[in-house]
């Protein structure tokens, strides 16, 4: 009987969860929202905080379960799914440079983040890896998949998630504007691949490339995507690191976490590389992708108290900032080199 009962109450849960991501699904679509370029994702885990802080004492708590499931599992069939926006084929339209930018942007950045993080600000080690992740490979959904094998308390996941949306959505705009004034002195190409492989989330890519023309918004999206594919190696790395270094603890014998979701993403990628399915099914299977990841943030950010976030300090702040004067810089003298 109270197996079935934790299965109701998780059922009830993830129902819950599903309710905030519709509202937050709905709320992207408003006009507002959408030349803001501000995604579900990011509207889900502003909505679940605010739920954390001020109605989580008024439901039921075994609804928990529901939510833990949904920053956990849903995470990861969304992650799995994210595949179906990338082709094998997108490689060739950037070429071997563009490649090379893009692992050079995902791995140096990483590195250079978690060293000022935790050498130079003495932050906490695992919000420094956190906030790389975000900023190197694909802003939120890096950071929960960066969750799935750090396995952090899930406010550190929020809080990362915000410092880098607030940076990915200055750049948003700031991009556009600054090449408008020909500060970057780009080809439309370059510029495509230069925002590509240094703004934060998928949707400031879209956005800022949108705003620049077709060539820019078409190469953007193929850069971005390529730095998505580096996400795989980058986990199956992270999780070798954590476990040659005793990360979490120098007592317990730590097992080697492969990251199967990860495996799956790449399987799924091949898939798609043969152009088996419809454009409108695999519309369809981006809306729920979409939606999947939106309830994970939503969860994420349920578990998001306000005493935990205001307890993290300013540091993750200034880590994000640099890492965005980091990729801004970098990334235009990458582009230049390699293109």
């Amino acid at each position: 009987m109270k197996t079935n009962n934790s299965i109701i109450n998780t059922l009830y849960g993830v129902l819950f969860v599903g309710v905030f991501a519709l509202i937050a699904t709905i709320m992207s679509e408003i006009d507002f929202f959408e030349k803001l370029g501000i995604s579900p994702l990011i509207i889900g885990i502003i909505l679940g905080i605010l739920y954390a802080n001020t109605l989580k004492n008024k439901f039921p708590n075994p609804w928990q379960n529901g939510i833990t499931f949904s920053t956990k599992h849903i995470l990861r069939f969304g992650i799995i799914l994210y595949g179906f926006r990338l082709t094998f084929q997108n490689l060739q339209e950037v070429g071997i440079n563009g490649i090379l930018i893009a692992f050079c942007v995902v791995f140096f950045t990483f590195i250079f983040g978690y060293f000022i993080g935790t050498k130079v600000l003495k932050m906490d080690k695992e919000l420094a890896i956190l906030c790389s992740a975000g900023s190197s490979i694909c802003g939120a959904a890096a950071i929960m998949a960066t969750q799935s094998v750090l396995k952090n308390e899930a406010y550190k996941s929020a809080v990362a998630v915000s410092f880098v949306v607030i940076f990915g959505t200055i750049g948003m705009f700031l991009y556009p504007f600054l090449d408008k004034l020909g500060v970057f002195l780009f080809t439309s190409s370059q510029m495509g691949v230069y925002i590509g492989a240094t703004l934060h989330e998928a949707a400031h890519v879209v956005a800022a490339g949108n705003a620049l023309g077709e060539v820019v918004s078409k190469n953007a999206i193929i850069e971005k995507m390529i730095r998505v594919i580096f996400l795989v190696p980058f986990l199956i790395l992270l999780s070798l690191w954590l476990i040659k270094t005793n990360f979490h603890t120098k007592k317990e014998k730590s097992k080697i976490v492969i990251p199967w979701f990860a495996i799956f993403f790449i399987f799924v990628v091949g898939f798609n590389s043969f152009e088996l399915l419809e454009e409108n099914v695999i519309r369809n299977i981006n809306f729920l992708d979409s939606f999947a990841l939106t309830m994970a943030m939503t969860a994420l950010g349920m578990e998001t108290s306000y005493d935990k976030f205001k307890n993290t300090g300013i540091k993750p702040l200034y880590l994000s900032l640099i890492l965005f004067i980091w990729l801004m810089v970098g990334g235009y003298f990458l582009v230049k080199f390699f293109l």
